[in-house]
């Protein structure tokens, strides 16, 4: 299999599971990352020792004018081929609207919201030769948003608006999803009250696995039928009243 994929934040988290998991069924992985430098080379040093020359490392700041055209071009002159864009670096952080913190909204839209717009639309010629995919990541706060993180919702929601607005406007040659993680992985410093809360919405009762995301992902991939939906892993965190 030669089919490649361009992953954003795949340094860690659910980023590098997603990588490891796309990898595992024979996809070339370019590994996106901005400051995640040891952890990103430290990634395609473990894929390549798998399958040689199978995984390369890409640094860029996704707030940058000229990131998206940097991103498609090192793809290019690699492998020459993009199969799947996986737009799935975020920032997650409160919102202070006490201020109205103009930065913090620039900041957050700008990597969770505008980065993902503008790399999708640079890489339709690639995708739409490959017969290609993109999927992005979302959050059930999208739709069900969390108490003190406007912006970061408004972000999401507006990137799941996307998803669809994509798949209606880029079919059928292109395929666009999402997969929207619930709880996965706790954020440094949530307050424990918090998680607890959290828990007890959450029907099955436990977090979910980074590997839980990348099967999504892993699945939207492969599947040839399906365009404009958004898969919510969340445990069935979304459907609690």
């Amino acid at each position: 299999m030669d089919k490649t994929v361009l992953i954003t934040g795949a340094g860690q988290r659910i980023g590098a599971q997603t990588a490891r998991s796309l990898h595992r069924i024979g996809y070339r992985i370019a590994v996106h990352y901005n400051t995640s430098d040891t952890q990103s080379n430290a990634l395609v040093a473990s894929l390549n020792a798998e399958r040689n020359d199978s995984a390369f490392a890409i640094q860029c700041d996704l707030s940058t004018a000229t990131f998206a055209d940097d991103l498609i071009a090192a793809v290019n002159d690699y492998w020459g081929r993009l199969d799947l864009l996986v737009n799935n670096a975020s920032i997650y952080e409160p919102s202070a609207l006490n201020i109205g913190d103009v930065d913090a909204w620039d900041r957050i839209i700008s990597t969770n919201l505008r980065a993902p717009y503008l790399l999708s639309i640079g890489s339709i010629p690639m995708l739409r030769e490959a017969n290609g995919a993109i999927i992005n990541l979302t959050d059930i706060y999208a739709m069900r948003p969390q108490l003190g993180h406007a912006v970061y919702c408004a972000s999401k929601a507006g990137l799941a608006g996307l998803t669809k607005a994509l798949a209606l406007d880029l079919a059928p040659h292109i395929r666009v999803n999402g997969v929207a993680p619930g709880p996965i992985m706790w954020a440094a410093g949530d307050d424990p009250d918090h998680r607890l809360e959290v828990m007890q919405k959450t029907p099955l009762g436990r977090l979910g696995a980074t590997t839980d995301i990348a099967d999504a992902v892993c699945y939207l991939a492969s599947a040839p039928y399906v365009t404009g939906q958004i898969i919510e892993v969340d445990g069935g965190r979304s459907i609690f009243i």
